[in-house]
C-alpha cells in the first residue's frame, strides 16, 4: 500500500506537472493526483491478472505440444498442475479482483507473447519441475511458485519490465509499491473460502490520504507566493535559475506541512522531504533543502507560525 512519503511524491509529481503547465487549472490537475494514485491499484491487478495469465498458458502449451506433427508421449501428457493451482483459484473467483479486473479492462491488458515468455523461462526452470512432481498441494506450498515467478522472473527479466513501463509512465517509481502490495495479498490469502481472502488496499486509511494530498496540493497552489518568498529570503546569494524547480517544489510543500498540518510532527516533515529529494532530485539536493528549511524553520518558529497538536508534535 501507498505510505505517506510514497503519496507525497505522487504530489510533487502533479506539482511538477501544474508548474510546467500553461493551463493551470487546479480542479484538473487534482483529478489528475487522484489518477496517479488510482493508476497503482491499476498496475496491482493488472500483476495479479498476469499471474493468471501464466496459469492459464499452462492449457495453451499443453495444447501446442498435444497437436505437434509427431508429439511425444510427454507432448501428449503435459503436466498442467499450474493452471489449478489453488492461489490461482481463489484470485480467479475472488470478487474483488473480479470487480477490478472488468473496471481496468484485463481481457485487453497485456500481449500474449509477454505471458508466452514469461512461461518458457518458467517451465526450463529447476524450481518449476520441482513443483510439477511435488505431492504437497497446500496453499503455502501453491503460493510459493507464484511468488517465485514474480520474483525470479517478471520482476528481473528487462523484456518483461520494459512492457510495464510502456503501459504505465510510473512503473519504475511504484514497482516498489506494488511489491509490498503483493506480498500482502501472499499473506492475506490464507482461507480455502473464497470470500474471506481480501485484495491489498491502497493505503492503510485512503479516506484520510486522499484528503491529506488534495489538502496538501492544493496549499502548495494558494500560498506559492507567501512560500516562494520564505525560500527567496534565504536564497539570495543562490543564482535563481541554478536552483532546481523539484527543490523549490519540495521546499514549498515542506513549508504548507509545518505551517498547516497540525497533526505532523516537525522532524517527520523535515525528514520526508530530505529523503524525497535523495531520490528524485541532484545530488546534493537533500543538504541544499535541509539547510534552507533549517533556516525557514527558525523564522516560522520565531514568528509564531508553527501551530502543532498532540503528545509528541510539539519540539
Amino acid at each position: 500500500m501507498l505510505n505517506r512519503r510514497q503519496l507525497r511524491v505522487k504530489v510533487l509529481q502533479v506539482l511538477y506537472a501544474y508548474h510546467s503547465s500553461e493551463d493551470k487549472v487546479v480542479k484538473v490537475f487534482e483529478k489528475k493526483l487522484l489518477e496517479s494514485v488510482d493508476e497503482v491499484y491499476e498496475m496491482y491487478i493488472h500483476l495479479l491478472g498476469l499471474l493468471i495469465d501464466v496459469a492459464d498458458y499452462v492449457l495453451v502449451d499443453a495444447d501446442e505440444r498435444a497437436n505437434k506433427h509427431r508429439p511425444s508421449e510427454s507432448d501428449l501428457n503435459a503436466n498442467t498442475k499450474l493452471n489449478t493451482n489453488r492461489f490461482i483459484q481463489l484470485l480467479r473467483e475472488n470478487p474483488a479482483f473480479q470487480i477490478n479486473a472488468k473496471k481496468y479492462s484485463l481481457a485487453s491488458s497485456l500481449d500474449l507473447e509477454v505471458t508466452k515468455q514469461i512461461f518458457n523461462i518458467l517451465k526450463d526452470s529447476e524450481t518449476y519441475q520441482n513443483y510439477l512432481e511435488s505431492e504437497d498441494t497446500s496453499l503455502r506450498a501453491e503460493k510459493d511458485i507464484i511468488k517465485y515467478i514474480y520474483k525470479k522472473i517478471i520482476r528481473v527479466t528487462p523484456g518483461i519490465e520494459q512492457t510495464f513501463e510502456e503501459k504505465f509512465i510510473n512503473w519504475p517509481v511504484d514497482k516498489e509499491v506494488l511489491e509490498a502490495m503483493l506480498a500482502k495479498t501472499f499473506s492475506n490469502f490464507q482461507s480455502e473460502v473464497v470470500t474471506e481472502n481480501k485484495l491489498a488496499l491502497i493505503s492503510s486509511s485512503w479516506s484520510e490520504d486522499r484528503e491529506f494530498i488534495l489538502d496538501l496540493f492544493s496549499r502548495v497552489i494558494a500560498f506559492d507566493e507567501e512560500f516562494q518568498r520564505f525560500i527567496s529570503d534565504k536564497t539570495k546569494n543562490w543564482d535563481a535559475d541554478r536552483i532546481a524547480i523539484i527543490d523549490i517544489l519540495l521546499m514549498k510543500m515542506a513549508i504548507a506541512e509545518l505551517i498547516h498540518f497540525q497533526g505532523i510532527p516537525v522532524k517527520v516533515t523535515m525528514n520526508e522531504y530530505i529523503e524525497i529529494a535523495k531520490e528524485f532530485s541532484t545530488p546534493k539536493s537533500n543538504l541544499f533543502i535541509n539547510g534552507i528549511l533549517d533556516k525557514i524553520l527558525a523564522d516560522l518558529k520565531a514568528a509564531g507560525k508553527i501551530r502543532k497538536v498532540g503528545r509528541g508534535l510539539i519540539e
